[in-house]
């Protein structure tokens, strides 16, 4: 008997030509909302998701036949964990496929924000030369504080520190760093810290782990980027942080709400300081090549195929 694998979320082209390779898999690829998704969901033994698709506890319930649920990317924040523990199933992801195109985007929210390139840009397509009121700063020389070194922050650092930047970092789980980074507690990184970026998952302990006590112990003119996962910064005391100048500016590629409904990120998408992205990080083309192969050798593996 066939193996039903579902794909809810679209892989690259390659991956899918792949996965069809194996002659004992019946693949099937549409996005389904949730209704339906637990409707086909008793004939389903793999479901495929990127971050698009919750895989809540009754999608999971529904499937009576699921044996593992992969996640193409970096977080597991869109699956229940508990019920797929509870139900003995493998789930898997692609922690590391992505980890160059997040990193490469985060430096390019650097940028923007330093020199202001997306409210140059606009101001230019408006009609306006505002060339004297946006003076920036350079990179160079500027202290770079990484929360989570794990492989898109180590990515980050790396690039930061080709830059000419001092780069701290803290993660209670990395107990060497094989760069020239130096390892801080998470006090004195908020203290220290000229830039600070976020790549943690986002999990109770992570969650509004950049809140106002945080930002009250950062330096005046901080800039903030979180290309990570939305909820790991508090939205609300990131706006605040903003109006008040403590925060020089934010780089969001994520949000609490996606797409961002809420009036906290409407606000905040119209401020002038703020450059924002469609939770784009893994979204290049070498990127998804590698999560959708990694995946779907990853799903070989786990079926013995």
């Amino acid at each position: 008997m066939a193996i039903r694998v579902h794909v809810n979320d679209p892989l690259d082209d390659e991956a899918m030509k792949l996965l069809r390779s194996r002659g004992e898999l019946e693949v099937t690829s549409e996005h389904y909302d949730k209704d339906k998704l637990k409707e086909i969901m008793p004939e389903v033994d793999v479901l495929v998701v990127r971050s698009a698709t919750k895989v809540t506890a009754d999608v999971i319930e529904a499937g009576k036949k699921l044996k593992i649920i992969a996640r193409a990317g970096v977080g597991l924040d869109n699956i229940d964990l508990e019920k797929a523990k509870e139900k003995g199933l493998t789930v898997l992801n692609t922690p590391g496929a992505s980890a160059i195109s997040v990193a490469e985007l985060t430096i390019g929210m650097m940028f923007a924000l330093s020199r202001h390139i997306a409210r140059g840009t606009m101001d230019l397509k408006e009609g306006k030369w505002t060339k004297k009121q946006l003076k920036g700063v350079e990179l160079t020389g500027k202290t770079l504080g990484v929360i989570g070194l794990g492989r898109i922050g180590r990515e980050v650092a790396k690039r930061a520190i080709g830059l000419g930047m001092k780069v701290i970092g803290y993660d209670p789980y990395v107990k060497e760093i094989d760069m020239d980074v130096e390892p801080v507690k998470l006090d004195e990184l908020y203290k220290r810290a000229d830039y600070i970026t976020v790549h943690v998952p986002l999990t109770p302990e992570t969650k509004h782990l950049i809140n106002k006590e945080a930002i009250d112990k950062m330096k005046t003119g901080v800039f903030i980027i979180n290309c990570a996962r939305g909820g790991v910064v508090d939205e609300k005391a990131l706006l605040d942080a903003l109006k008040e100048g403590k925060v020089a500016g934010a780089g969001l590629d994520v949000f609490e709400t996606e797409p961002p409904t809420s009036d906290v990120e409407k606000e905040l998408l119209s401020l002038p300081n703020i450059v924002a992205t469609p939770h784009i990080g893994a979204s290049t083309r070498e990127a998804q090549k590698r999560v959708g192969k990694e995946i779907v050798h990853k799903i070989f593996e786990a079926l013995g195929v």
